[in-house]
């Protein structure tokens, strides 16, 4: 069972190609274009690199294709992508501009090509659809609710691999189970005590922190739309919902440009004074004692602190708190940074530990943190093509 995982975004196509057949997740190929202006003929060069190298010979030699789609109106889960659900992304183009319209795009021209082979999307927001209505509500009129104004959250197939993965490496495999069957039981999996509490936190290019209990989210730190949590690289994250109309007649700008701003020119490029979206630029310049590069690295610590404080009290506290994604798997000063003086919670990083573990598995707390700290790559695709496959199964 071949599956291949088509990652799109405005101007880039990139895929990896598992096998999945008996029980196997080998990674047969992966490659990608960036700069893409032609689609059609990027998807083709894509098919035909799998062939050069001897992984297919044809369409027939594929399972599926998946895409890790992002929000759909009334859609969530590992569904099959078919009209009526591109049609329900497209109605929530606006909530995610810069991610629905390329994948709808791309979902398009791989079943062009490759019309008998299954699409499956595996949405970012499925992760949420188990957590407390509490949880996901915002506190606005009914009639708002009903338009689908809530919290979705996002990153799903990544905080998903980490509950898994994290519930592996602490020796809990009923977690592990329940975790891995999610989508096909809805959580239904025996667990056994004590409960497992994991804190999640996907740092990268766009960030999100969540909070899973026994292999299920409770919430997650973005909102309705990837524009909101914590600040991303140059997306503003969360922001008074008074702001926009404030500065929009103060600045005599139109709505669109200012969402242009909070979308371009927000976040941690924003807070750096439009030094740079990348941490690592904004990292050098505060070590040369930038102060504006300074408050955005500090702006960054203080929110995952006050997301992963939020999580800490509703589960009751953590088992284990998990650093992934770019700046979670690499920045071992902003981990330092966000685990800092936090004994009275019996979280302690060690520091030799923290400088050594870089973009791979490991524990990074001292022996006498309670509360075990991890370092865990993530790794989304594969999350796609094990639901991909559990989709095909469960439809056998």
């Amino acid at each position: 069972m071949k599956v291949l995982i088509a990652n799109i975004g405005s101007t880039s196509l990139k895929w990896r190609l598992f096998d999945c057949a008996n029980n196997a997740e080998t990674l047969l190929h992966k490659g990608g274009f960036e700069r893409v202006t032609d689609y059609p003929k990027a998807v083709e060069d894509c098919l035909a690199q799998l062939r050069d190298a001897g992984h297919i010979q044809s369409g027939r030699d594929l399972a599926a294709v998946g895409f890790k789609t992002v929000i759909a109106k009334d859609v969530t889960g590992c569904v099959r992508l078919d009209e009526k659900v591109l049609a329900a992304m497209e109605a929530y183009n606006g909530l995610a501009p810069a991610h629905n319209p390329p994948y709808i795009t791309g979902i398009r021209l791989f079943g062009k090509r490759l019309p008998r082979v299954p699409l499956i999307g595996l949405f970012e927001t499925a992760f949420y659809q188990f957590a407390p209505p509490a949880m996901m509500r915002y506190a606005v009129p009914e009639t708002w609710h009903d338009l689908g104004i809530r919290r979705w959250g996002f990153h799903g197939a990544s905080h998903k691999f980490i509950a898994e993965r994290s519930a592996e490496m602490l020796g809990r495999k009923d977690v592990a189970r329940r975790a891995a069957n999610l989508y096909v039981d809805g959580g239904k999996s025996p667990v056994e005590n004590p409960p497992l509490r994991v804190i999640s936190c996907h740092l990268g290019g766009s960030s999100s922190i969540t909070g899973i209990l026994n292999g299920v989210a409770i919430g997650n730190s973005l909102g309705m739309s990837p524009q909101s949590g914590l600040p991303h690289n140059n997306r503003v994250g969360d922001l008074d919902s008074e702001a926009l109309p404030y500065a929009v007649k103060t600045l005599g700008i139109s709505i669109e440009e200012a969402q242009r701003q909070l979308t371009k020119e927000g976040g941690l490029k924003g807070l750096s004074g439009g030094l740079s979206n990348d941490v690592r630029d904004i990292q050098d310049a505060a070590t040369k004692g930038n102060a504006k590069a300074k408050l955005a690295l500090d702006v960054f610590v203080c929110e995952a602190r006050r997301w992963i404080g939020g999580y800490f009290f509703q589960m009751n506290g953590a088992d284990a708190i998990v650093f992934t994604a770019g700046i979670g798997e690499n920045r071992t000063e902003l981990r330092e940074a966000i685990c800092a003086n936090l004994d009275q919670f019996s979280i302690a990083l060690d520091p030799a530990k923290n400088n050594s573990v870089r973009a791979t598995e490991g524990v990074i707390s001292a022996d006498n943190s309670r509360v075990k700290v991890l370092v865990i790559p993530t790794n989304e695709e594969l999350v796609v093509a094990r639901e991909s496959k559990r989709l095909l199964e469960s439809r056998n």
